[in-house]
C-alpha cells in the first residue's frame, strides 16, 4: 500500500509527517500501535456505536414563575443487554416523559431507574417487550489506565442531529473543576462535545467506554469534560440497588495540604486539612476543628496534598455508613487525636417546588445544599422561585430568593402550608383577593400586599 503525508502545525512551524495505513493493533490499555488509525477508529465505533442512544424528554420547568414544559434532548449508552441506559442527570431531570431512540431505528419509552445531582449521572431502563431480544451494549473499562496524549472518540446525537463522532486526545486524566468535583475528578479531552452529547460516551482505541461526555466549553479552544468510568461504577452500583446514591453527610469543608493559588502551604505530607466544619454538622458534634489534620478514617490513611486529591477524600467520607460512629484519627497541633464521628444520610439536595398560577410565582424548599445563602437565615423554609412577568406577583413586588415567613394570618414552613394556603385563597377569590406576604429579604423582614384580582392567563 502506498503511504501518506500529513501536514502538522505546531505554533508557526509546519512538519512534514509520514503517514504509513497500515492494519493497527491495539494495546491492552486501549493505546493504539503503528499501523493505520482509520482502522483503529472504525474497530472502535463498530464495537459501540450501535449501543449510543438519541434521549428525548419532556420537561417540566418553573423557573420562570409558571410551570412549563419543554423538550430536552440529549445521549445515552445502552450497558446492559436488557435495556439499561446510563446518561446525565441532567439530562433527565424533571423529566415527566422519557423517550429512547436506538441506532436500528427502534424507538423506546424509558423509566427513570435512579439519578445522582452530585455526580450528574442517571440511569434509565428501556421498556421492552416480553420477547424482546438482547441488545447491543457497550463495556465499561478501565479510565485509570489512560494517560494524556491517549486518543478518545466522544460520541453522541450533538444538537439532537444524527448520532456523530469527534476525534481527540486526553488532554488530563485529572482535572479538578471548582464546585463542580465534590465527588469525582473529570476526564478533560479535546474531542467536541456539543449540546446533546451530554451523556453518550466517550470511548478509547480499544472500543470500551472510559467515561460519560457532561460538559463542554469552546472558549480558548474546544474543551470536553467526562465522568470517569470508574465513578460511573461506583454510582451505577449504588442507582441499581437505592434507586439513588445515599451519599453519607460529615459537615466537613477540606482543603489541601498544598494550595499555589492561594500560596497556602501546611507542614508533612500526610492527611487532609479541615478548613470549616458546618454548623449543627456531625463533624462539629463530633469536636473536630478548623486547621485539624485528618490522616486517618477508620483507620485507612487519607491524603490530599493538592486539590485534585480531595474528590478521592470527599467520596470516602461520602461512603461511610450512616448513623454509624467512624473513628478518625487526627492532628491538633503536636496532638494526635481519635474521635468519633457519626455520618448522617446527605439527603435530598435540591428542595421540591410548587406553581402558584393566579399569583404568577412559583415557591420552592430551601435546601442546605442547593440554596447555602437561604439556608442562613432559615433552615426550614420555602422560598419565591420563580416570578412571571407580567403578573401579580412581580406587580406586588415580590422577587425570586424571597423567603416566606407568612400568607396573611398563616405561618409558613413547608410547602405543604404554601398550598394551603393557595388553595384556600382561590377558593375565597369572588370574596377577597388581597393577602398580606411577610418575606425575608438579605435579612430583612417585609410586608408585601399581593394582589390576585386580575388573571393576566386570560389577557
Amino acid at each position: 500500500m502506498r503511504s501518506g503525508w500529513i501536514l502538522l502545525f505546531v505554533g508557526m512551524s509546519v512538519f512534514l509527517v509520514g503517514c504509513d495505513p497500515q492494519p493497527a493493533e491495539v494495546a491492552a490499555g486501549g493505546t493504539a500501535k503503528a499501523g493505520d488509525f482509520r482502522q483503529v477508529v472504525k474497530s472502535a465505533e463498530t464495537k459501540v456505536f450501535p449501543a449510543v442512544v438519541f434521549i428525548q424528554c419532556l420537561q417540566e420547568s418553573l423557573e420562570g414563575g409558571k410551570k412549563i414544559t419543554r423538550e430536552i434532548v440529549g445521549s445515552g449508552v445502552l450497558i446492559a443487554p436488557d435495556g439499561g441506559v446510563l446518561s446525565n442527570w441532567h439530562v433527565v431531570d424533571k423529566a415527566v416523559e422519557v423517550r429512547c431512540l436506538l441506532s436500528d431505528g427502534r424507538a423506546f419509552d424509558a423509566d427513570v431507574v435512579g439519578t445522582d445531582k452530585d455526580t450528574d449521572l442517571s440511569l434509565l431502563q428501556l421498556r421492552l417487550g416480553p420477547d424482546a431480544k438482547p441488545l447491543p451494549h457497550a463495556t465499561l473499562g478501565d479510565s485509570d489506565a489512560l494517560h494524556e496524549g491517549d486518543f478518545v472518540m466522544a460520541m453522541g446525537a450533538p444538537w439532537g442531529l444524527n448520532r456523530s463522532v469527534s476525534i481527540g486526545i486526553v488532554s488530563c486524566t485529572r482535572r479538578y473543576l471548582p464546585e463542580h468535583s465534590e465527588y469525582s475528578l473529570w476526564l478533560q479531552t479535546d474531542a467536541s462535545i456539543s449540546p446533546g452529547n451530554s451523556g453518550g460516551p466517550l470511548v478509547n482505541t480499544a472500543g470500551e467506554v472510559i467515561g460519560i461526555n457532561t460538559r463542554g466549553a469552546s472558549v480558548g479552544g474546544d474543551m470536553g469534560f467526562a465522568i470517569p468510568a470508574q465513578t460511573v461504577r461506583i454510582i451505577v452500583r449504588q442507582l441499581r440497588e437505592f434507586k439513588k446514591v445515599n451519599w453519607s453527610w460529615t459537615g466537613l469543608q477540606l482543603q489541601p495540604l498544598k494550595d499555589f493559588r492561594k500560596n497556602i502551604y501546611f507542614s508533612g505530607e500526610e492527611g487532609v486539612i479541615v478548613a470549616e466544619t458546618d454548623p449543627q454538622s456531625p463533624a462539629r458534634r463530633a469536636g473536630i476543628k478548623v486547621r485539624d489534620r485528618i490522616l486517618k478514617i477508620n483507620d485507612q490513611p487519607v491524603t490530599a496534598v493538592w486539590e485534585e486529591d480531595l474528590p478521592a477524600v470527599r467520596r470516602a467520607l461520602g461512603m461511610l455508613p450512616k448513623n454509624t460512629p467512624a473513628k478518625i484519627t487526627l492532628q491538633r497541633g503536636r496532638e494526635t487525636l481519635n474521635l468519633e464521628l457519626t455520618p448522617r444520610e446527605k439527603g435530598t439536595v435540591e428542595g421540591e417546588e410548587l406553581d402558584c398560577p393566579r399569583w404568577d410565582m412559583t415557591v420552592k424548599a430551601v435546601n442546605q445544599f442547593d440554596n447555602e445563602d437561604l439556608y442562613f437565615y432559615r433552615t426550614e423554609g420555602v422560598f419565591v422561585y420563580g416570578v412571571k412577568y407580567p403578573g401579580n406577583a412581580a406587580e406586588a413586588g415580590l422577587r425570586e430568593k424571597d423567603i416566606l415567613l407568612r400568607v396573611g394570618e398563616k405561618e409558613v414552613t413547608t410547602l405543604a402550608d404554601v398550598k394551603q394556603t393557595y388553595e384556600e385563597a382561590m377558593k375565597n377569590l369572588k370574596s377577597q383577593h388581597r393577602v398580606v406576604v411577610t418575606v425575608l429579604r438579605n435579612g430583612l423582614m417585609q410586608q408585601i400586599v399581593l394582589d390576585f384580582a386580575r388573571d393576566y392567563e386570560k389577557e
